[in-house]
């Protein structure tokens, strides 16, 4: 058979990837939900609902104190915000189609760019929750300060930054153990819940606890946020760069993970 080869220059491919990235995240994101306004109320009310559980279980246990002085509705926010973009992230991702996938039969398509698309996506919609949530919270409760804005959305860009990056290593590594890379990856999001360090204050936490949540990349960021949020806080314990690094290994070391699978896969595995 005859094939035709149409040379294209680099930046001609860039543009063709570009809109191949922008046309999957649409489809991850209406994915989860045909109607895309549905689909954002639906990511709105389980934040909320997040929201009003904290708080209600702060004011019945009676340890309000301990939140840091200033906006305690933002307190609370700030550590959920960011939770359920780093889990919501690694679900995504994780999620994401492989290169058995029916979808990896249309070239030019590719691993790559359905695990951009899928992390993108999951931004997307978490941003405009956020940014939804906080413009109706300040117009029924108060106008919200942060005392620098553009770096807890920097926080927010790394919990989910480093979110894509575990879900880039979760998905080269189902298809060699899917149940137990799965388990493995349930037990990662349900212990966020309190490895993340949502609930409480780093500064105020004893030493000697420290080292049950500081290996958390979550951790740091939320505290981090807390630190661009609140004028009277200032982290101690955790860091920017900690994030930052574990995000560009654990991406480097899942893109050669899906590559060295990509190689060996086979669409038999599927029927294990």
């Amino acid at each position: 058979m005859f094939h035709y080869a149409k040379s294209r220059s680099g930046f001609s491919a860039a543009l063709t990837i570009l809109r191949l990235i922008f046309v999957n995240t649409v489809r991850h994101v209406r994915k989860s939900h045909g109607n895309p306004l549905l689909g954002l109320i639906s990511n709105m009310t389980q934040a909320m609902i997040l929201v009003f559980v904290f708080t209600f279980m702060y004011s019945i246990l009676g340890i309000r104190g301990v939140a840091i002085r200033g906006d305690f509705m933002l307190f609370i926010m700030s550590g959920i915000f960011l939770f359920l973009t780093h889990n919501k992230a690694i679900g995504a991702v994780a999620g994401a189609e492989n290169s058995t996938s029916p979808m990896m039969q249309h070239a030019p398509m590719n691993t790559a760019i359905s695990i951009a698309s899928a992390a993108l996506s999951t931004l997307y919609i978490q941003v405009l929750s956020v940014a939804v949530i906080l413009i109706v919270y300040s117009l029924g409760w108060g106008e919200v300060h942060f005392q620098d804005a553009a770096g807890a959305f920097g926080m927010l860009l790394m919990a989910w930054a480093s979110g894509s990056a575990i879900g880039t290593v979760v998905l080269a590594a189902k298809p060699w153990a899917p149940r137990m890379v799965g388990i493995v990856q349930t037990v990662y999001t349900r212990a966020n819940m309190f490895t993340s360090g949502k609930m409480f204050v780093a500064n105020q936490t004893p030493g000697y606890m420290l080292a049950f949540f500081s290996w958390n990349p979550l951790f740091h960021t939320i505290d981090q946020a807390r630190g661009f949020t609140f004028v009277n806080y200032n982290p101690h314990y955790s860091s920017v760069l900690y994030p930052a690094v574990f995000s560009m290994i654990f991406v480097t070391i899942g893109l050669l993970a899906e590559f060295f699978t990509r190689k060996r896969v086979s669409l038999s595995w599927g029927a294990r």
